[in-house]
């Protein structure tokens, strides 16, 4: 009776799990050296380049007109002078108004591209988790990890052998 007490016993204890296979990856470090996430920098550098020219055209417009007035402006007649007053201010509003819709338009098309880049990393880390058979890996919000844990350099190399093809 005791023989079978104590093999019930061990049966029902809980079997000691085999140790984790844990990783951990620095999501800051691999949007600055991703080139996947560069690669989404430069296109959007690339797509918003020509309003940022606009923008750039419009505020030396205004210096220009700014500066005439400066330089002019004491032997203009008041017509002229209001004229140009004008056409300042309305640069000016134009160029506030360009500007917002310019930061508004870049900042949501930057957060798509950051998603999308995201998206991607994490599906990198996924693979390399199970080719790895890791059991938990980190990747976002992590307050300290034992350095012998970081696998950013393996998800890095292969963001940048997919980069490559």
């Amino acid at each position: 009776m005791v023989s079978v007490g104590i093999v019930s016993l061990l049966l029902t204890m809980p079997v000691a799990a085999e140790e984790l296979k844990l990783g951990y990856v620095d999501a800051v470090r691999l949007f600055q050296d991703a080139p996947q996430a560069a690669e989404a920098e430069a296109m959007l550098r690339e797509e918003f380049s020509d309003r940022e020219k606009g923008l750039l055209a419009q505020q030396k417009k205004a210096k220009d007109l700014e500066d005439r007035l400066r330089r002019d402006g004491m032997v203009m007649n008041e017509s002229e002078r209001k004229k140009i007053d004008n056409e300042l201010l309305d640069i000016s509003r134009d160029m506030r108004r360009g500007q917002e819709e310019f930061r508004e338009d870049l900042n949501r098309r930057r957060n798509e591209e950051i998603a999308k880049v995201q998206e991607f990393i994490k599906k990198v880390i996924d693979k390399i988790g199970r080719e790895g058979e890791f059991d938990l890996i980190f990747f976002e919000g992590i307050a300290y990890a034992n350095s012998e844990l970081e696998i950013t350099s393996k998800v890095l190399a292969r963001l940048q052998a997919l980069a490559k093809k």
